[in-house]
């Protein structure tokens, strides 16, 4: 009975996250169809599931079968683990879904994990975006280049959601393609001590498949004048692209020169995605 009382809650859960639409905090959306199929599977198994129930255990259950095991051992060692099935279950029901937000990157630390060479394996990555190592070499330099012809056409690019993580990765790939062009993105605001005051980093975070490789992506921007932002505060600017040597990375990396800035207020979907289209 109480595989049956987990079956049903973990169908609950994945239903439940699609009604919401909270499901989107976890998972690119691109993959939303597996997820969706997932709730059906487990409606199947739930179904098989309460039938054996009811047909009821075999006559054999009292080791009249000859084996060498012992039957009351075995059903203990499997009941042992259902507090770990029932945990996430518990999790989704009673606890909020947190929304990520300058917090992760005080309690990470802002630094670029891809360039550490103590771990070349780090999913999680910080300004950004790199995807190489999802695909093979060929495969990646065809998607990049197809990128970097759709983005650097234009001397005005306008940085929607859907193709921000794209738009970021070429510009980090090929900065010298994008100086003195002019571009509008939107994000949340974060600033370093190692920062002036008319600096800040404007993120957005990103989820590449899941939230396990979601990392923090965007670009430093400068301010004619001093700034009076804090952490968190949203904001769509616009200005040119150049670049500059950022000492705490010692990598030279974009720098957005702004020219206009709006406030905004945090949107009802954070996070952006990567497309691979």
């Amino acid at each position: 009975m109480i595989r049956i009382l987990i079956l049903i809650g973990f169908t609950f859960i994945f239903m439940h996250l699609h009604a919401t639409g909270d499901i989107s905090k976890y998972i690119n959306m691109k993959y939303s169809w597996i997820s969706f199929c997932t709730i059906f599977v487990l409606w199947f198994l739930t179904i098989a599931e309460l039938i054996f129930y009811m047909i009821g255990p075999k006559k054999h259950d009292d080791c009249s079968c000859g084996c060498a095991h012992n039957h009351q051992e075995s059903k203990w060692k499997r009941r042992a683990w259902y507090p770990i099935y029932i945990l996430p279950v518990l999790t989704v029901l009673f606890l909020p879904v947190a929304t990520l937000d300058s917090n992760i990157v005080e309690a990470k630390g802002f630094h670029f994990p891809i360039y550490d060479k103590k771990d070349p394996y780090s999913s999680h990555q910080f300004l950004q975006p790199d995807t190489s190592s999802f695909y093979g070499e060929e495969a990646y330099d065809q998607m990049i280049h197809r990128d970097l012809k759709k983005f650097s056409k234009g001397e005005n690019i306008n940085l929607e959601d859907e193709e921000f993580l794209n738009a970021m990765e070429t510009i980090y790939r090929y900065p010298g393609e994008f100086s003195g062009k002019t571009i509008s993105f939107k994000g949340f605001m974060y600033q370093t001590k190692e920062l002036k005051k008319n600096q800040y980093f404007l993120f957005r975070f990103g989820i590449i498949h899941c939230i396990a490789d979601s990392g923090v992506f965007g670009m430093l921007i400068e301010f004619p004048d001093d700034a009076a932002f804090k952490n968190d505060d949203w904001a769509t600017v616009t200005g040119e692209v150049s670049t500059m040597y950022y000492q705490p990375f010692k990598k030279t990396i974009p720098v957005l020169k702004v020219t206009k800035v709006k406030r905004e207020q945090a949107p009802n979907d954070p996070y952006v995605y990567r497309n691979n289209q």
